[in-house]
């Protein structure tokens, strides 16, 4: 993250409406993103069918402790996804 000074970025007259809320402190704005988390890497749909074919192999009878093994998770983490509706 790069800071910036405000002066070199926003009008006065933002400044000093901004300022009346915050002064001398550090402001965090988030970028604007219309894309959810993972949309963008594919990781969120690649998650997603890791769990429906987890959920697959536990319907057909592999244990947590097998799953846990087989995706490198630890057990509690396989049981909320496989008890997850």
């Amino acid at each position: 993250m790069k800071y910036q000074t405000v002066e070199n970025v926003l009008p006065e007259n933002l400044i000093l409406e901004i300022q009346k809320y915050i002064d001398g402190e550090f402001l965090y704005i988030p970028v604007r993103s219309k894309k959810s988390w993972g949309s963008k890497s594919g990781i969120k749909t690649r998650l997603k069918e890791r769990n429906i074919k987890m959920k697959k192999d536990f319907a057909n009878g592999t244990s947590t402790e097998e799953l846990a093994e087989k995706y490198f998770l630890s057990e509690s983490t396989i049981k909320n996804i496989v008890y997850r509706k």
